[in-house]
């Protein structure tokens, strides 16, 4: 027997209530403490620092090198202490965007993407494979950054140097496959994408020092408000744009065998296609790849004496670095702009294939009004889809370039390291929420509570 539902409480506001539900339902109160347990581990490994580290010099590094704020974001912060979970999970994305570039071109991979679970089973496995040996090179090029910073010394693979740093590589790596591993017990046994939450628990910790850092640089009064009032908008055309969605209708027609006679039935539904299919994917893929070219660069100026090696080292630095002086210059805001467009359509469409919807819609006896099954029915589901998705496309790449054209619109404000990525966290931060409230929504559906979305 069913037990019946509690009336909500006139007096608390529907979310609240919502969540109030989500906690009465036993299995559901599990998937939430578990959810938080894992994100509170993780933040506890984010504590546990390499041995050897200069603090005060740690955090002038992050403060004065862009190349170390974008990978400090992408661990959750664990470069702040150099713990042991330093790279986060960006080696894992790393190889994601590998992978998934390799996979139309590799027939092997192809063939492997439409084997359904078993397919998608072992890309995944191979992704895991290629995270490590990813993990263990970008451990050892942050430790040179850092070196170079002086926050670290006794880095390299000669006489008393060589263990001290292979101890520590191996150690980060361990922490990177660590989180990839208590990312999907969060995606199996909790709510939520494991690894984005992951990323979403290392911004929300950073937050409260946001604030500190905008009131030490003195810009004004006028500017903070400016400043809320940009963030606020943001925020806004971030959860409607997420919300966004074109319906395109659908009928199905099925045969119904009833008291000795066959009858046909007809049903109405839609398929969803959101303007931002990707989420917050683009942007995380599109600044893994932007930081490439200054850390290589930062390389050739820190390890080589010679001068026009240098000269091209400190000119893709100058030009294509996360800053060029207090701001960011047009070529690295061009290039960011360009990539999340790119990585949006690209996530969009391979998704989209994955799905098969022309088919699926076929096999179920379910068709476009006025559009023939099979073929075209792909083609013109493709069609509105790349419409929609320009927008998204155009919308996400203002969003990731939005703090670095703070300075040229707010007067006085000189340096956008206080706000990096604060737009693309506040899209992750905002998705994964949105997402977790939707699985939640599906939960309390089941058991017949009213949800969060109306």
């Amino acid at each position: 027997m069913q037990r019946a539902q509690t009336a909500p409480s006139a007096t608390r506001p529907r979310l609240l209530q919502a969540l109030f539900d989500a906690w009465r339902q036993p299995d559901v109160r599990f998937k939430l403490a578990f959810t938080l347990a894992m994100l509170v581990v993780f933040r506890a490994m984010a504590h546990v620092p390499v041995p050897d580290v200069n603090q005060v010099q740690l955090a002038n590094a992050l403060d004065n090198n862009p190349v170390l704020g974008f990978l400090n974001l992408f661990s959750g912060r664990g470069l702040d202490n150099l713990s042991i979970v330093a790279l986060g999970v960006y080696p894992y994305i790393t190889a994601s965007i590998v992978m998934q570039l390799l996979t139309p071109m590799l027939p092997r991979l192809q063939a492997l993407s439409k084997e359904g679970e078993y397919g998608r089973n072992r890309l995944q496995l191979y992704t895991y494979w290629a995270a490590v040996p990813m993990a263990f090179l970008q451990g050892y090029g942050q430790l040179l950054l850092l070196e170079n910073a002086n926050a670290i010394s006794g880095i390299g693979f000669s006489g008393g140097e060589a263990l001290p740093t292979l101890s520590a590589i191996i150690s980060m790596t361990a922490g990177t496959m660590f989180l990839i591993w208590l990312g999907e017990l969060i995606t199996e046994k909790g709510v939520g994408n494991g690894i984005s939450l992951i990323i979403f628990g290392g911004i929300v910790a950073g937050l409260p020092t946001m604030l500190p850092n905008i009131l030490n640089q003195n810009i004004g009064l006028f500017s903070i408000l400016a400043m809320a009032v940009i963030g606020l908008g943001v925020l806004a055309a971030i959860v409607f744009v997420q919300e966004a969605q074109r319906r395109v209708p659908v009928q199905y027609a099925r045969s119904v065998f009833r008291s000795g006679r066959m009858y046909r039935q007809s049903g109405q539904s839609h398929i969803p296609l959101r303007v931002n299919s990707a989420g917050m994917i683009p942007l995380i893929f599109a600044f893994s790849v932007v930081i490439f070219p200054p850390m290589v660069a930062q390389f050739m100026v820190d390890q080589t004496d010679t001068a026009w090696v240098q000269n091209i080292g400190n000119f893709i630095i100058d030009w294509f670095g996360p800053q060029q002086g207090n701001v960011a210059s047009p070529a690295f805001m061009g290039m960011v702009f360009v990539l999340v467009m790119i990585f949006t359509f690209f996530y969009t469409l391979v998704v989209f294939q994955q799905q098969n919807l022309a088919e699926n819609l076929q096999k179920n006896g379910g068709f476009v009004p006025g559009i023939r099954p099979g073929r075209p029915t792909a083609e013109y589901i493709m069609r509105v889809l790349v419409r929609i998705t320009w927008a998204g496309a155009i919308f996400l790449g203002v969003v990731a370039v939005v703090p670095y054209l703070l300075p040229y619109v707010v007067t006085g404000f000189g340096n956008a390291s206080s706000l990096q990525l604060s737009s693309t966290g506040i899209l992750i931060v905002v998705g994964v929420v949105l997402d977790t409230m939707r699985q939640l929504e599906a939960q309390l559906m089941m058991r017949n509570y009213e949800g969060f979305i109306r």
